[in-house]
This record gives C-alpha cells, structure tokens and sequence, in this order.
C-alpha cells in the first residue's frame, strides 16, 4: 500500500542523489541489499517503497515474514531476522544513472558493513549490479560461490516493476530458495 499522502514531483525532485538509513539489527539472517534507492523510495524514506515494487510482495510470498508488510513497516524486518541496504546510497529515478565505479565503491561499502554486522547470508537484488560491483561478469541469480565478509551469497532478481524479466512468482520463488537453504 503506498502512503496515504504520495510525494508529489517536487518531493520527488529534491530526492534527486540523497540516501536513506539501511534498516540492521543484531543478529541478521538476512542483509537484502537493494541496488540503490528510487526516488519514490529517497522522498518517503522506506526502502523498495515505488508503487509496482515487487519486493514486499515477494517477502511474504516466499515465507520470510508472515504478512505481507508494506513499506513503512520496514522497521519490524529486524524482529524477523532480516535488514536492508544499498549498494550505491544515492537516489536516482533509474539503476542505469549509477557508473560502473559507485558500483564498486558500494561493493566495498558493503563488505565493511558486512564485515561490522555478520549477517548470515547478503541477498543483492540485481544481478547487473552485483556483476559491475563485485567483478563477478558470469554471475547469475542464485547462491554464489564466494562469500562477503564471511557471509554466504545469493544473487537475487531486482524486484523493481521496471524489470520485466521477472514476475512476482519468480521472485518469490527465488527468495523461498533462499530461505529454505539458510
């Protein structure tokens, strides 16, 4: 459900390459980690909050939480074992605005933030991030080889309703892969 009040052009605007807060707590099983924030996301401050995001959707679907949670309900993921973050921290209205080199720098972002939090298992969302960020050319969606920080890896589909590769089914389906192997 979108906000009872949606950012107007003018929100979406000054969204335009500002961040919002990652959602951690101790003890994750879980660190999901979106490619960065959409500027529907950046201006109500909810991460995967565009209307068409497949996300909170597929959280539920794939039994991760227990209800289908909206956006501003981000808060309650630590209680289910579960976090949010960016690769690249700055807002744009579309992934393809970011370079190949905020990319890497979000990588090792990301493996120091690993590093402090020691999820059990990282789930980047966009396997063409995950490529240009950590210089893995041939992944694909699915558990990696390689690990973050000690960390297990899997490669999931970007839920954004831009991706068209993907249905919510299969998304889901990916994350209900996840969870059954960790």
């Amino acid at each position: 459900m979108p906000p009872a009040v949606p950012p107007t052009r003018a929100d979406l605007d000054a969204a335009r390459d500002t961040t919002i807060d990652d959602v951690l707590g101790p003890g994750l099983d879980v660190l999901f980690c979106g490619i960065n924030p959409s500027l529907y996301s950046a201006a109500t401050g909810h991460h995967f909050a565009r209307p068409g995001n497949r996300f909170w959707p597929a959280l539920h679907l794939s039994g991760l939480v227990p209800r289908r949670l909206v956006p501003s309900e981000q808060h309650l993921l630590p209680g289910y074992g579960l976090g949010i973050t960016n690769l690249a921290p700055r807002a744009t209205a579309r992934a393809d605005e970011l370079s190949a080199e905020e990319l890497r720098q979000g990588a090792l972002r990301l493996s120091r933030l690993v590093a402090e939090t020691g999820p059990r298992v990282v789930a980047v969302a966009g396997v063409s991030a995950y490529r240009l960020g950590f210089g893995r050319k041939k992944a694909e969606i699915g558990r990696q080889e390689e690990e973050i920080a000690g960390s297990e890896v899997w490669v999931l589909p970007n839920p954004s309703g831009l991706n068209a590769h993907w249905s919510l089914d299969g998304i889901a389906a990916q994350m209900r892969l996840l969870r059954r192997s960790s």
